[in-house]
């Protein structure tokens, strides 16, 4: 039993109020928020006026793409991944994805990060390199033309639902621009045997649509409906260049907007529209997307990008509400990834949760909190990370975990890859 005390909460269970409760953690749940409980706690943890608040939810990555970090810069989107990044990932074997997984999950826990949304290859590797660390995983399949199939699909959502309680699986496939119409037919009619949403890369660049509308005479959305991909709903990564019609498409059918503002920054791929989904009624949620292309893992960089895109894009200092924004990061890509109980703190859900230091000179003075997360926040206000009512991470140190082996294997399978 573990009890916060002394500090501040942010449930995000009432919008945006700040409260003086405790908070009781008992396993992998919240057992108590109030004051007086008449439990006996094993440890208790003095916030010192700090905030709790839900972890954040990486909803787009590919994280065992850290072997790419600053290996393929300065390229635009279909040179980066036709020439540098498809070769080098062809050569990666399950054990390197293991390794390099691990890594990216030490990064996203010291940014306040819980869980991710992972597309990526060897599912069973991400999986255990999940499990093993404590970290939470939701996983999805890159199928495309040159790898996996609509049978190893549907076996990884057979198997991985079933897996670890730190595991979970949803359908998916890599993007329009790689995959034949047969197979995007086929991952439609998943969908309609399991009543599940999908997941895919889409609308990320102007050429991917205007080849897409070359190649059908419509957009990826409007394909994607066509084929029955969106019956059950899913979501699109990216989703930058959406016509007003794939909007009436995503709220038509409770398509999730994934947005990924600083890999689209550094790529050139342009600009999501925030507020205008947001108007239109259309969930949204925020992911990092990979260590290649972006090369952080880091929420607040990505929160940060997304306020400073949309007013600058509509010249007006009030687009971009900082509190929907931070919603998005927690609430939103949890709800995208399917984690409803691990969203909110409230007595009965998983304590997936994060400590923000107020005691840095970027959070002071103390004005407006969530706010200042999203405007002058950064990764060193992260004070502890909580996953599954487990903490991995506090005070700049990763716990029960040996770091240098994981930075070792990193850089030892990086340096194979090469050169090969």
């Amino acid at each position: 039993m573990i009890r916060f005390y002394n500090g501040k909460v942010l449930t995000l269970k009432n919008g945006m109020d700040i409260c003086d409760n405790e908070v009781w953690v008992d396993g992998s749940k919240i057992v108590f928020i109030g004051k007086n409980c008449d439990k006996k706690a094993d440890r208790e943890i003095d916030l010192n006026g700090n905030l709790l608040m839900p972890s954040f939810k990486n909803a787009h990555t590919h994280s065992a793409m850290t072997f790419a970090r600053s290996l393929a810069d300065d390229l635009p989107l279909q040179d980066w991944l036709y020439n540098m990044i498809f070769p080098l990932e062809a050569k990666l074997t399950a054990d390197d994805i293991y390794h390099l997984s691990k890594l990216a999950f030490l990064e996203y826990l010291t940014s306040g990060i819980s869980a991710c949304f992972d597309m990526y290859y060897f599912p069973e590797s991400m999986a255990k390199a999940s499990v093993d660390l404590g970290f939470r995983t939701v996983m999805t399949c890159g199928v495309n033309n040159f790898k996996e199939s609509l049978a190893t699909l549907e076996e990884y959502y057979n198997k991985y639902n079933n897996y670890d309680e730190l595991i979970s699986y949803r359908l998916g496939f890599h993007a329009e621009y790689t995959n034949s119409l047969e197979r995007m037919a086929g991952v439609g009619k998943l969908a309609e045997k399991y009543k599940a949403p999908v997941f895919m890369h889409s609308s990320e660049t102007k050429s991917e649509v205007e080849e897409c509308i070359g190649r059908y005479g419509k957009t990826p959305s409007a394909l994607f409906e066509e084929l029955g991909i969106f019956d059950y709903g899913g979501g699109a990564y990216h989703s930058v260049w959406l016509s007003d019609e794939d909007l009436d498409i995503y709220k038509r059918h409770g398509v999730w907007a994934i947005l990924n503002p600083c890999s689209n920054a550094k790529l050139a791929s342009g600009i999501s529209s925030f507020s205008k989904i947001l108007s239109k009624g259309i969930n949204v949620a925020i992911g990092t997307d990979g260590a290649g292309s972006n090369n952080a893992l880091d929420m607040f960089r990505e929160m940060y990008m997304i306020a400073a895109n949309e007013k600058q894009s509509a010249c007006d200092a009030a687009a971009g509400d900082a509190d929907e924004i931070l919603k998005a990061a927690t609430v939103g890509s949890a709800h995208c990834m399917g984690l409803y109980d691990c969203d909110t703190v409230e007595v009965g859900k998983t304590a997936d949760l994060t400590v923000i230091d107020l005691h840095r000179p970027n959070m002071r003075p103390i004005n407006n909190i969530t706010k200042n997360i999203v405007y002058s926040g950064s990764k060193e206000n992260v004070k502890m990370t909580m996953v599954n009512g487990k903490i991995l991470y506090e005070n700049g140190e990763f716990i029960n975990t040996d770091i240098e082996e994981i930075y070792y294997y990193a850089q030892k399978i990086t340096e194979r890859i090469k050169s090969v």
